[in-house]
């Protein structure tokens, strides 16, 4: 069986650019337990990686992820559980919510690249991106409740992207949304137009690899941490990050391009 994730590195600007790529065309780059498996290692890989500059996601065969795969579920389907007994679906549905935690927690910047279908935890994934970009005919749904199931994992992932409002009509409709309202309703930040997705792809590169790692790194974690801790206590940290960004190496060579008008060495070029 061939890997259900590839992964592909490429230099780019005193780094390096990694593309992780969902390899299961046969079902439409579904995320099996194996599939989990490999992402959450890489993403555990990559937290390591100082070299490491950015992750491009996507998925093989012009699909992005057909969502979760049940066929771990598949015995436990319409069988009750016996009383008192604790239900082994808890900790494997579980598993995938921790690798939603991980994709947000990386360290470099993620662009997911959507082909075709985006559906159920696959819009998790995207959820976790720190950009969007989506073909002109990609299309979009979490029909989970259209199937009798609860969309476990995904859901804060959803209002935390989407906002309460825009969320309750993903997750409690499953309707089948193109680009363009993906787009509006902010689940993707880009559409590129017919024949110029790897373009478009190439551009967002360039922009993302302006930004200095270690000020990409520190600042996501000021992000992520929004969510979960008093803002009084999140300034303080904001503070200390500042504050060490500014003794760092990375603001004493960018100040320094800034002034001579030279780009800083970590900046992709176009």
């Amino acid at each position: 069986m061939a890997d259900e994730l590839l992964i592909d590195r490429q230099p780019l600007a005193g780094g390096w650019l990694e593309t992780w790529t969902l390899n299961a065309p046969a079902s439409r780059n579904a995320l099996t337990d194996t599939l989990v498996d490999a992402l959450l290692a890489a993403c555990e890989r990559a937290g390591r990686d100082s070299a490491l500059r950015g992750v491009v996601l996507r998925g093989a065969g012009g699909r992005f992820c057909a969502g979760g795969s049940l066929g771990g579920f598949a015995r436990a389907i319409g069988q009750p559980l016996d009383a008192g007994q604790p239900d082994p679906l808890v900790p494997m549905n579980r598993r995938f919510g921790m690798l939603l935690q991980t994709l947000c927690a990386l360290p470099q910047w993620l662009v997911a690249v959507v082909e075709g279908a985006a559906m159920g935890g696959g819009i998790g994934l995207l959820c976790c991106a720190d950009h969007v970009l989506a073909s002109e005919d990609a299309h979009f749904a979490t029909p989970e409740v259209t199937l009798g199931i609860v969309p476990g994992q995904i859901a804060p992932f959803v209002v935390w992207r989407l906002g309460p409002a825009r969320a309750r009509r993903w997750l409690l409709t499953g309707e089948r949304l193109g680009a363009g309202a993906a787009l509006q309703d902010g689940l993707v930040d880009e559409v590129a137009p017919p024949g110029g997705l790897q373009a478009a792809l190439a551009r967002t590169i360039v922009r993302h690899g302006a930004a200095a790692p270690r000020a990409v790194a520190a600042t996501k974690r000021l992000l992520l941490a929004d969510a979960e801790i008093p803002l009084s206590r999140l300034l303080d940290m904001a503070a200390h990050a500042f504050a060490g960004s500014l003794r760092g190496p990375e603001a004493a060579q960018g100040l320094a391009a800034f002034a001579a008008r030279r780009a800083a060495p970590w900046q992709a070029q176009a």
